[in-house]
């Protein structure tokens, strides 16, 4: 079952798991997790669930993550490394953006901590989004707020 899902992401079929923050690529991930969920239990956001497999695996269905580090304190696994980026993809907004309808809509910037995400003022029309990759910390806090679906995070280049 695990091996068809893969699958089905590689052809676009099914959306990617994305693992907790701070850890390694998805093999060496699922190599040293002991699934105890130590990591999903001290989430305080509680984007961290229990995935295929047993694994954990965030959704950003609802919130963001905060970048707070609990999980990675709570592992005894050592999968987490707190001296590497947190995500390795950043928000990307595509067309789908209320602001490009023409609808005053600035849900994402609201949450946007980090302000990654700002909206320019437009001469005759409303302010449109512009993202800041190097202010983006991939957390997902804009995901679940934006009414138009139009924001997704992809995976990117280390940025400096």
């Amino acid at each position: 079952m695990l091996a068809r899902r893969a699958l089905l992401r590689r052809l676009g079929g099914a959306p990617e798991v994305r693992r907790p923050p701070w850890t390694a690529t998805d093999s060496e991930f699922l190599e040293g997790c002991t699934r105890c969920n130590a990591c999903v239990d001290a989430c305080p956001e509680q984007v961290l669930r229990i995935g295929d497999g047993g694994y954990p695996q965030l959704d950003f269905s609802h919130t963001g993550c905060s970048l707070c580090g609990d999980c990675a304190r709570a592992c005894e696994a050592e999968v987490f490394d707190l001296s590497r980026e947190a995500f390795s993809w950043r928000a990307r907004i595509d067309e789908r953006c209320l602001a490009h309808a023409g609808i005053h809509c600035r849900s994402c910037d609201d949450a946007c901590e980090p302000r990654a995400i700002r909206f320019r003022p437009q001469l005759g029309g409303p302010s449109l989004p512009t993202l800041d990759p190097t202010l983006c910390t991939g957390c997902g806090a804009c995901v679940s707020p934006c009414p138009g679906n139009a924001i997704h995070l992809n995976r990117e280049a280390h940025h400096a």
